[in-house]
């Protein structure tokens, strides 16, 4: 075995317990008998997201996108996972438009809350509903459960905890782990009429009353800034006994300027049940996770994530729970 890969066992032993730790499998995570104020349990980890924060120069064209599917490819095949490729591979990208709203002094995202509208767009249009998400993003397990991030609508929305695995932020081969407490729904959902009202925003996302604000506060675009997201999806890897995930890549750059902010590959996995993520897919997960950084670790940017690019967009980024 070469000096390299014996250098690089801790990282990847680091990266499992971080994966082992993350799944509800684990002892660590399971059920708490801790309940919201309307006597519902807590929210349960039922996703695991892997992230690689890219570089964005790289992303000239839509070439270099498929160009990353052969770094997965090739990595997969060394670790022993599965890799069936997208038959959309050698089509166009996906275009979606997302913003983020907050107070001018960014009192959401120093609490560790993120506002996003998501809009999908086909042949230069817009389509569907637009993509309301609410999310409660941190370190701490526990702390991310106990936020009750159900909103006050009629309407339907979705919840999603996920443990969301990203590089450390100064070394290729680790990992380390954001708890995302999210809700989703539909902007025709949410029937309110002045919804940049933080006022309004607060009764229908109940944990944001936690901020204290004056009355008549309005939210509004992050640094003025639309994200325009170019996606790909590349294929779906499978790590075993059923275990599988969507992966795919994507370029963030502003709607207008077309300037480049970050990349990001990411694969998603999710458990019904806490025994879905058994010990070798789990095993496989991580160690082909560790390996993509090595195997990529020119395109790496470390220690940011892609909301962070928006809010630093002018310079003087505000306290990341991140």
């Amino acid at each position: 075995m070469s000096a390299a890969s014996e250098a690089r066992k801790p990282v990847r032993r680091a990266a499992a317990k971080a994966v082992r730790e993350a799944a509800p499998v684990a002892a660590a995570a399971v059920r708490s008998a801790a309940r919201y104020a309307d006597g519902t349990p807590f929210d349960d980890v039922t996703y695991l997201e892997a992230k690689l924060i890219l570089k964005p120069e790289p992303f000239t064209s839509v070439q270099r996108f498929r160009d990353f599917a052969r770094y997965v490819r090739r990595v997969a095949r060394r670790t022993d996972v599965g890799f069936t490729e997208d038959k959309t591979l050698s089509e166009r990208p996906e275009i979606r438009e997302i913003v983020f709203l907050d107070t001018p002094d960014f009192a959401l995202y120093n609490n560790a809350f993120i506002l996003r509208r998501r809009i999908a767009y086909e042949d230069g249009f817009p389509v569907g509903d637009p993509e309301i998400v609410f999310k409660f993003r941190h370190p701490d397990r526990e702390r991310a459960a106990a936020i009750d991030v159900r909103p006050q609508i009629a309407g339907r929305f979705r919840i999603k905890f996920k443990a969301e695995a990203l590089p450390l932020k100064d070394e290729v081969g680790g990992c380390r782990i954001l708890f995302s407490h999210n809700c989703q729904f539909g902007l025709s959902q949410a029937t309110d009429d002045d919804r940049t009202s933080l006022a309004t925003l607060s009764r229908m996302l109940p944990p944001l009353t936690t901020l204290k604000r004056r009355g008549g506060e309005q939210v509004q675009l992050v640094n003025e800034g639309i994200v325009e997201e170019v996606l790909l999806h590349l294929g779906v890897l499978d790590f075993g006994k059923g275990v599988t995930a969507k992966c795919d890549i994507a370029l963030w750059r502003t709607r207008g300027e077309h300037k480049p902010l970050v990349g990001e590959f990411a694969f998603q996995l999710k458990f019904p049940r806490s025994d879905d993520f058994r010990d070798k897919p789990r095993q496989r997960c991580a160690q082909f996770y560790t390996a993509l950084q090595h195997e990529v670790a020119d395109w790496l940017a470390l220690g940011v994530t892609k909301t962070a690019m928006v809010y630093r967009l002018k310079g003087n980024p505000p306290k990341s729970h991140e």
